[in-house]
């Protein structure tokens, strides 16, 4: 049993999920709240952070300072049409992106976008435990595997599962308390 690639399979899954609750804004900015914005720029979408420098000069500002003029309004118009909800103020190359404060109903909109993505990621990982076990029951069929060693490896793919599920749920349960905290 190949137990490093469903491990990987499984990692990469869960890093997935960890950019994307990463993203959704809590009440403070942060860089990663528009790391997912595409700008259309030289003829194809580009990542937002190259096409110009983000930080985040205080707690509930983010600012973008892009490289090149002419993109500017390319990019005013990917951070309106992203799921943000900021409106973009701009002065010249500048954009701030001021985060306004989050209301009840905006918390619990966000939390259950959380809650999503924990449930489409967990899918993933049942999906990945699915495949695998798939392949040694074959394996098992085509007597290249004993019953008890594929029982073993049943188990084995399940601790793996439930390690990866439990990791979510912790991940997804932090970020809803940040979300809610006002």
């Amino acid at each position: 049993m190949d137990k490093n690639l469903i491990e990987n399979k499984m990692l990469t899954t869960l890093s997935h999920f960890k950019k994307e609750i990463n993203g959704l804004r809590t009440g403070r900015a942060s860089v990663a709240l528009v790391d997912s914005i595409s700008v259309d720029a030289y003829g194809s979408k580009l990542p937002l952070n190259q096409v110009g420098n983000i930080s985040v000069p205080e707690s509930r500002l983010i600012t973008i300072q892009v490289w090149d003029q002419e993109l500017v309004n390319n990019v005013e118009k990917a951070i309106m049409d992203s799921d943000l909800g900021i409106t973009p103020q701009t002065e010249g190359v500048l954009i701030r992106l001021p985060l306004p404060d989050l209301d009840e109903e905006r918390r619990k909109e966000l939390s259950k976008i959380a809650s999503k993505y924990a449930e489409d990621n967990k899918v993933s990982l049942r999906n990945i435990r699915r495949e695998f076990i798939d392949k040694f029951k074959k394996e098992q069929k085509d007597n290249l595997l004993s019953e008890d060693e594929l029982k073993k490896h049943i188990d084995e793919i399940q601790k793996i599962t439930d390690k990866n599920v439990n990791e979510i749920d912790e991940i997804l349960k932090s970020k809803q308390e940040e979300i809610m905290k006002v």
